[in-house]
């Protein structure tokens, strides 16, 4: 039971920035703590989806800005840790075109041109889109993408193969069986399935497959997987799933 609950803090600490602190006694490389950290990726989607929900509904009266804010602060929570990565990926593509290596130029702590650019068009793209979907009040299609899209980076760590210097991604992919993963994936469909509809989880499934088709494409351009790569998939994902329940929305399928 401790281990789980440390596997839990341990899963906060490393993909927000919320106030969470792991005990330097703690070993958090152990199998049980790993797999504790891993079933509860998706947890942390549900966790700053209902927080960036809750600040929305607070600035309300505040109109767009009020929505701006709450977009804006969901990034915040998990310290633009994916955002980050897009930068990363987008300077490698570029030096892969030119014949250099990519994987020297995502690991430097520089950003280029490119990077810049690309970071600025997604940032401005998902605010809009996360903006929209709180607007309308489509809170459980929010919640749903947040969940979902750390729902498929597990799947993508345990059906691809990370680069040999992705220590703790390796780490991961070992403690992900084929078991552990249908019990998560069963697990949080019946939760969505519970608390929506049948409609809007086979919508949450497009976030599934445009994560695993974002890697598999990135791998084959670049010819590595790491951290960046996953976290290319996590943004990719949620830009794709909240642009498809705005459709669904719009064409009344909702």
């Amino acid at each position: 039971m401790k281990d789980i609950y440390i596997g839990l803090k341990f899963c906060f600490s490393y993909f927000t920035i919320l106030p969470v602190n792991i005990s330097n006694d703690d070993d958090i490389t152990k199998h049980s703590i790993i797999k504790s950290f891993l079933f509860f990726l998706p947890f942390v989607g549900f966790i700053l989806s209902a927080l960036s929900i809750a600040l929305s509904c607070i600035l309300e009266d505040l109109g767009y800005l009020g929505f701006i804010i709450a977009a804006i602060f969901y990034m915040v929570l998990y310290g633009f840790l994916h955002t980050e990565a897009i930068a990363d990926v987008a300077d490698a593509l570029y030096a892969k075109h030119s014949d250099k290596d990519a994987y020297k130029i995502i690991k430097e702590p520089t950003i280029g041109a490119m990077g810049l650019l690309y970071t600025i068009v997604f940032v401005i793209l998902k605010i809009s889109l996360i903006v929209y979907i709180l607007y309308y009040d489509l809170f459980y299609e929010f919640i749903i993408v947040l969940l979902m899209s750390r729902l498929a980076l597990l799947i993508n760590i345990k059906i691809f193969t990370p680069h040999e210097k992705s220590i703790f991604i390796i780490l991961m992919k070992k403690n992900i069986s084929l078991l552990f993963l249908f019990v998560t994936f069963v697990f949080y469909s019946i939760f969505i399935l519970y608390f929506t509809s049948t409609i809007v989880f086979t919508i949450g499934l497009f976030i599934l497959l445009s994560s695993f088709l974002t890697v598999l494409t990135l791998r084959k351009k670049l010819g590595f997987i790491n951290g960046d790569v996953l976290g290319v998939s996590v943004e990719i994902s949620e830009i794709v799933g909240i642009f498809v329940f705005i459709l669904a929305f719009i064409s009344k399928l909702l």
